[in-house]
């Protein structure tokens, strides 16, 4: 059956080739024949392996491998560099081989949804013009920093994982319009959330939130869902101490957070050369009432942007005194 389809596929030099649903445990040879084809589906059979005559594809622009029995993406994928959209969902893939994606670099929608993948490995950011990117249900547990350097990314779902933490790397990516990391296991979001500048969808529903991050409420976003998170109840305190004594640790770090926001300072030139001092500064923080750069968290509170949705963020403040300012300010 499969066979004779190929056989009038190839008579007519067809562009889109349907071999879905059709008890396939094996793709016939003949399949390195369809020198004009752009789309081939084989979703929905017992495939397994791919035979390497699909790399005589060279115009293939699509290819649907969904609900088959794959243990990873085959091999032979890596010589489809014309290869735009690629769907893998439902299969058994635990792992993805890095020469393939190196082998992938004008693909630009990738599904991997319903499979057993543990790890994204690095290669990914061989990925430059990948637009979608989702793997939902899998069992990931961690996302490299690489996937930041994917910036056509416009959407990302990971729903569905084990993860607990992003990276903050995720933040380079300044055209993602739509971000899914439902029912995970996250604790918290990382500081920076205003690279995501273009976001408009923020999906957090189902984890393990007590808060927004700083800045949270400046995101342009149109659909927000969080709900099934902990996040902290409402309650005012004040702070008890109103001197306070920096550490000369504290008050060198804010001279050179500062200067270093020139990009012409000595200071600034001159923090390359030391990468220990670059790591530890990369921690700082934004005070929330005079925006000035810190390292040490002096204090840590939580602001709520809309309390009847009861939507908060995290808020951090450079002293106690400026902790009390705004608390009496909040009080009227």
């Amino acid at each position: 059956m499969a066979s004779d389809l190929l056989i009038r596929a190839l008579r007519g030099n067809a562009k889109s080739v349907h071999l879905s649903s059709r008890n396939l445990r094996n793709v016939p040879k003949a399949v390195g024949q369809l020198a004009c084809t752009v789309g081939l589906r084989l979703n929905n059979n017992s495939l397994s392996s791919l035979p390497e005559q699909l790399q005589s594809l060279r115009q293939l622009t699509e290819l649907n491998l969904g609900n088959n029995v794959f243990e990873e993406i085959p091999a032979v994928l890596k010589n489809l560099t014309t290869l735009k959209k690629l769907y893998l969902f439902g299969n058994d893939i635990f792992s993805l081989n890095p020469e393939v994606l190196e082998g992938l670099p004008n693909l630009t929608v990738l599904n991997l949804n319903h499979n057993r993948i543990r790890v994204i490995p690095p290669a990914i950011k061989r990925l430059s013009n990948l637009e979608i990117f989702s793997v939902t249900h899998n069992q990931l547990e961690e996302i490299p920093a690489e996937l930041g350097l994917l910036k056509k990314l416009t959407e990302i779902n990971l729903a569905n994982n084990k993860l607990t933490q992003i990276p903050q790397q995720l933040y380079d990516l300044t055209q993602l319009r739509k971000l899914c990391l439902a029912r995970n296991s996250l604790k918290d979001l990382p500081e920076g959330i205003l690279g995501w500048e273009n976001l408009k969808t923020l999906d957090v529903a189902g984890n393990h939130l007590s808060m927004f991050p700083a800045d949270f409420q400046f995101l342009a976003l149109e659909e927000l869902f969080f709900e099934g998170n902990n996040f902290v109840q409402f309650e005012l305190f004040e702070s008890f101490r109103v001197q306070e004594v920096f550490s000369l640790k504290e008050l060198a770090a804010r001279l050179i957070l500062k200067e270093g926001m020139n990009k012409l300072s000595v200071l600034s030139r001159a923090l390359p050369l030391y990468p220990d001092l670059q790591t530890m500064l990369s921690r700082w923080g934004r005070c929330a009432l005079c925006f000035q750069r810190f390292l040490t968290t002096w204090l840590e509170c939580v602001q709520f942007i809309n309390l009847r949705k009861g939507i908060i963020k995290k808020s951090l403040y450079c002293s106690e005194k400026a902790f009390n300012w705004i608390l009496e300010h909040w009080s009227h």
